[in-house]
């Protein structure tokens, strides 16, 4: 049966519809933040009680190997008691050695992301910092995985060496987060290539790779075109790539550059923001940022580049992945030569279960 009513016509139920469901979310997320929270918790105060034991006992590792077979016996449908989920327990109690800092931050952090911190980052600090960036932006443990890799942290504090005008072209809130969102250099060695590969199959290989792509650009870049085409007094113009940013809530114009920066190239650029504004930007919109990727640069001369550049541009190199000569390829074995090679070698143990990845 099913109760038909007006009151869903009128915006004053639909305004009051949506509080409830803001409610019923909010409500979800708070019970999931609260059950991952104890379940950290409890993993804590398991370390905690590991680290005791063998702190008045002579058993060593032969503590955790015991627990691992016995807990496994007494609770076959739980999982979570492995010897090595058992170890890292015990260096998490470690890492951190009061309740306060874990509810600060790693309690907040589903259980991947804390060992992929725990394994990947020595220094407290630098661990509580990825952790607090892995909470705010809402990163997934691969995404967290691929900052640390990246050297985020390590980035993030060479503030002095970015090459950018947004101080002078950017009202301040808008100037500082667009300062924090550019990376010099960006690193790109999920893409390889020679020497002598152009600008187009830069360009094409990053797209190849989109995901990869967005994930080194950062947090809040959303790809609008490729190779977006305008018309500017009856001539046509293409952008290598037009990106949205939707915490700084503004077009990005990037510009791939192959080789060192130069002058001429923040012309170029100046012109694209220009007419971004003019032909795409609406009231809504912030002021459209340029952001030029050259594999070198002079930092005094882009600074004096960038000094009378009446539009926000940040000059940034980018790093690929280099491939290897052809002259020192050919010195190396193909996949299928390998293969063969582990067939006649253990015929009876690889032939037909391994398989190499080219």
């Amino acid at each position: 049966m099913v109760i038909k009513t007006s009151l869903n016509l009128t915006k004053d139920y639909k305004n009051f519809l949506q509080e409830i469901k803001g409610r019923i979310k909010s409500a979800r997320l708070r019970a999931a933040l609260a059950v991952n929270f104890e379940v950290i918790k409890f993993y804590w105060e398991i370390g905690q009680l590991i680290i005791e034991k063998q702190k008045i006992s002579n058993w060593g590792d032969k503590l955790i190997d015991a627990l691992a077979i016995d807990l496994k016996k007494s609770f076959p449908d739980t999982q979570g008691f492995s010897r090595s989920n058992l170890h890292s327990m015990r260096k998490f109690a470690e890492s951190y050695p009061t309740l306060a800092i874990v509810q600060a931050l790693p309690g907040q952090l589903p259980w991947t992301h804390n060992l992929v911190l725990l394994e990947q980052v020595k220094d407290p600090d630098v661990r509580l910092w990825y952790a607090k960036e892995a909470l705010e932006n809402g990163w997934s443990y691969r995404m967290l995985m691929s900052q640390i890799k990246e050297q985020l942290y390590e980035a993030k504090g060479k503030k002095s060496v970015k090459t950018t005008n947004f101080h002078l072209q950017l009202p301040g809130p808008q100037s500082s987060m667009a300062e924090e969102t550019i990376k010099d250099p960006y690193k790109f060695h999920f893409l390889t290539m020679g020497d002598d590969a152009h600008e187009k199959e830069v360009h094409s290989g990053l797209l190849g790779h989109v995901k990869q792509f967005l994930m080194a650009l950062g947090q809040g870049f959303a790809l609008y075109a490729t190779h977006y085409s305008m018309q500017v007094s009856k001539k046509r113009f293409e952008i290598d790539l037009l990106m949205y940013h939707t915490k700084l809530h503004c077009y990005v114009v990037i510009e791939l550059k192959r080789g060192e920066f130069h002058p001429r190239d923040t012309g170029q650029l100046n012109f694209y923001l220009t007419a971004i504004d003019e032909l795409l930007k609406t009231p809504q919109d912030n002021p459209t940022i340029g952001l030029l990727l050259c594999e070198k640069k002079d930092r005094v001369i882009a600074e004096y580049a960038l000094r009378d550049v009446n539009k926000p541009i940040g000059i940034s190199e980018f790093e690929l992945a280099k491939a290897l000569p052809k002259e020192i390829c050919g010195n190396f074995p193909t996949i299928a030569e390998i293969e063969a090679e582990l067939n006649t070698e253990f015929p009876k143990k690889v032939s037909g279960k391994m398989k190499l990845s080219g």
